[in-house]
């Protein structure tokens, strides 16, 4: 499994997480909204120092990571994070690995 964090969605964390180098960014699996890989679970971004990284990306210092106990949210689909031109919110893609 990949994580992959346009260079958007990286301006994005700085501005609105206020992301620097040497935070990290965690993806997680929550309760409740819509996600298309599991009915009643959604996508949780927080910044947090991590317990047991499962899969990690490194961008300009930022770690964007998934931990072990979420791995099975993404049902061996790759994470691709942007923005959504209209709204410069967060956008995310689930591409299944082949």
């Amino acid at each position: 499994m990949n994580i992959s964090v346009s260079e958007n969605a990286e301006h994005w964390f700085k501005d609105e997480m206020e992301a620097l180098s040497g935070d990290y960014v965690k993806f997680f699996a929550r309760y409740g909204g819509p996600s298309p890989l599991h009915e009643g679970f959604s996508l949780g971004i927080t910044k947090e120092t991590p317990d047991e990284i499962a899969v990690e990306t490194v961008i300009n210092g930022i770690h964007f990571y998934i931990e072990e106990r979420d791995i099975w949210f993404f049902d061996d689909h790759d994470l691709q994070v942007d923005t959504d031109p209209a709204s410069e919110e967060l956008a995310f893609k689930y591409n299944k690995q082949s």
